[in-house]
């Protein structure tokens, strides 16, 4: 039984090793990405929309999507808050190819999730936004070739919510947008890094490398596929693409995975399949599968 004991306390001074080092390595930008996320979601989010409603007479033509996926990324809010806001833009005559570019770009990308990504590096960064956004555009182009005359989203019984930024006192209602941060994030956060100090413990490296690196299709294929049940919170997915880059993994592969990942979150997919219809939402599924493999494919091909 002592040596039991010995071997468990053994193995948790390892793995509490591992978890201070990355907690020290990637604490900063959680920090960080909490702080700028909440200062825009309280300060700078009703501008951001504001300009994109504005667009609506606009005659931009399918051009339209590129400022539109823009203002997605930079938009703060999560999808179940783009959904409402995207349903208040239709209200107002927005395009469809526009709407579905700013809420593929949002669902995707967010000014916290690039903040936090910055751990990774300055290539997987660049990568990451790069992809987002093509992404975005893409989504744009293909409603406008297929529903140019018709109605693509079914935004019935989604109003906008009201916001929880109401405190007259500006310091406290930023203070208490960044507390709602650390709520939502903060155990998933912990718990990426948890997971990724069992991974470098337990898991050789050369798995990793084995499984997701060089520039062969599988690893890119295995990324996208294990990002959809995988992904529950994208701080708390950064500290496994960070173990996993560092032991082998490959961009395309990494790029692959942060686009089915968040795309594909079990908590979004519900609401999705709401606005779109089940024909609608499975052929959304296709295209983020393959839009990501070939994603993948092309950065490990051009890195």
């Amino acid at each position: 039984m002592t040596e039991i004991f010995a071997e468990v306390r053994r193995e948790s001074i390892y793995i509490w090793y591992y978890f201070e080092i990355q907690f020290r390595q990637i604490c900063g930008y959680w920090i960080l990405g909490m702080l700028i996320g909440s200062f825009i979601s309280v300060f700078a989010k009703d501008k951001i929309h504001g300009i994109f409603a504005g667009m609506k007479d606009k005659k931009w033509g399918l051009l339209g999507i590129i400022p539109a996926c823009f203002l997605g990324i930079v938009s703060p809010l999560c999808m179940y808050g783009t959904i409402p806001i995207a349903a208040s833009f239709r209200k107002q005559g927005m395009r469809e190819d526009w709407l579905a570019a700013f809420m593929m770009a949002s669902i995707l990308l967010n000014p916290q999730l690039i903040l936090y990504s910055a751990a990774l590096g300055s290539t997987a960064l660049l990568v990451r936004i790069i992809s987002c956004f093509l992404c975005g555009l893409l989504a744009g182009i293909l409603v406008f070739l297929f529903y140019r005359n018709r109605v693509f989203f079914d935004f019935n019984g989604f109003e906008a919510r009201a916001s929880h930024d109401t405190h007259p006192n500006l310091l406290i209602r930023y203070l208490m947008n960044v507390w709602r941060n650390i709520k939502a994030t903060g155990l998933y956060f912990l718990f990426g890094i948890l997971l990724s100090a069992l991974f470098q413990h337990y898991v050789p490296q050369d798995l990793i490398a084995k499984v997701f690196g060089g520039n062969e299709a599988w690893g890119v294929l295995m990324a996208a596929s294990i990002g959809v049940p995988l992904y529950a919170c994208g701080g708390g997915t950064i500290p496994l693409l960070q173990d996993w880059l560092m032991n082998g993994m490959s961009l395309g592969s990494a790029a692959a995975f942060m686009l089915t990942g968040p795309a594909t979150k079990i908590t979004n997919l519900g609401a999705l399949k709401i606005v779109m219809g089940l024909r609608r939402f499975l052929l959304y599924l296709a295209f983020i599968m393959l839009f990501s493999l070939l994603s993948g494919i092309i950065v490990n091909a051009i890195l």
